[in-house]
């Protein structure tokens, strides 16, 4: 294996923790030999992906040796926004083993030094970290989580109908009863066309009160991740689209990304339908899990609303994971902007409070 630059911290034991640069070949063949499942946020294929988006490009790939031992890998994207740049890894590093607290802090300082050894202009990195360390910071955006729900899909449909909570039961039985829609695999009819599909989500982020992504954005997910790696499977009543997935796979790893629906009496029933019918084709095709992508927590209460919905498709399957933190490389730069955050919000409470 190739390295451009190695960087390391030296321990007791007399061997390191090195960061070693890996070219998109050499990550490839890692990611294929890893031990560990490694996400689809941390494929290749992804940084590809994050590339369409304005602000966001390729920064590179790497992996994290404790000795000569593989211990982690890690795909790295630079985001740009507000005049500054930082670095973001999806669910990484990816650990082969449950990393200690010990182990966590020697990686993410190799990291730090790497990153500043080959690029002045990162103000941080938004990483996967499971312990809460000195190196590491509450996130400066965004709303991370430590808790997950996953679906065991393992022994077909009635299987995985028998793993839910007695609600989750309840409630599909009554959708496979009442809900009129018809489900099916909708991947290439999206990509030539995501209008249709699009035209939900806005309707969805009207009453949720969140913003939409381009409607690209989703195509550009389908297409550029491929039939073996995304999915968009929907309901439709004749030919109106009523409500959608995309899920995500890796290896045997399925994530429900994203979810859109109409508004309507019969919305609930439509969603529990969905989502079973996501479960067992998922299942058919080889995944043996799927990631309903966070719930709430005492970590995360802001998101507890979506613990009720969730939890009924798998009375098993509350998961903790490694929440994403911030780690400052030029620190004073980011106390700064952790200043200004806290002035804006200020601002905001006085003019609320007028």
């Amino acid at each position: 294996m190739n390295c451009w630059n190695v960087y390391a911290i030296e321990k007791t034991e007399h061997h390191a923790m090195q960061v070693q640069e890996l070219s998109r070949t050499e990550y490839e063949q890692c990611a294929a030999d890893f031990a560990a499942t490694v996400p689809i946020e941390q494929l290749p294929l992804w940084q590809d992906l994050e590339a369409t988006v304005p602000g966001r490009s390729p920064w590179g790939y790497a992996a994290i040796k404790d000795g000569e031992r593989l211990v982690a890998l890690i795909s790295l994207v630079q985001y740009e926004t507000h005049g500054y740049r930082y670095l973001r890894a999806h669910h990484a590093p990816v650990w082969e083993e449950e990393p200690t607290a010990e182990q966590e802090a020697e990686a993410l300082t190799a990291l730090v030094d790497y990153v500043r050894g080959r690029d002045k202009k990162q103000v941080f990195m938004r990483l996967a970290v499971a312990h809460e360390l000195p190196i590491t910071t509450p996130c400066l955006s965004t709303l991370p989580y430590d808790t997950t729900v996953v679906i065991d899909l393992t022994g077909g449909d009635e299987a995985i109908l028998s793993r839910m909570k007695p609600r989750g039961r309840r409630d599909v039985r009554k959708a496979l009863r009442e809900c009129t829609l018809t489900f099916s695999d909708e991947t290439e009819r999206a990509i030539e066309s995501f209008d249709e599909y699009y035209e939900v989500m806005v309707e969805t982020a009207a009453r949720d009160g969140f913003t939409p992504a381009p409607a690209e954005d989703y195509r550009n997910m389908l297409e550029i991740l491929g039939h073996d790696h995304c999915r968009l499977f929907a309901g439709r009543d004749g030919d109106q689209v009523i409500t959608w997935t995309i899920a995500t796979i890796s290896g045997t790893h399925a994530t429900r990304y994203y979810g859109a629906s109409r508004t309507g009496a019969a919305r609930n029933l439509a969603t529990d339908r969905l989502i079973y019918f996501e479960c067992c084709e998922l299942g058919r095709i080889g995944c043996t899990e799927y990631d309903q992508m966070g719930i709430g927590s005492e970590f995360q209460p802001a998101t507890m609303g979506l613990n009720t919905f969730k939890t009924k498709f798998a009375k098993d399957g509350v998961r903790m994971v490694a929440p994403d933190r911030d780690v400052p490389i030029k620190k004073t730069f980011y106390r700064a902007l952790v200043a200004a955050k806290a002035a804006r919000a200020r601002l905001r409470s006085a003019k609320h409070a007028e």
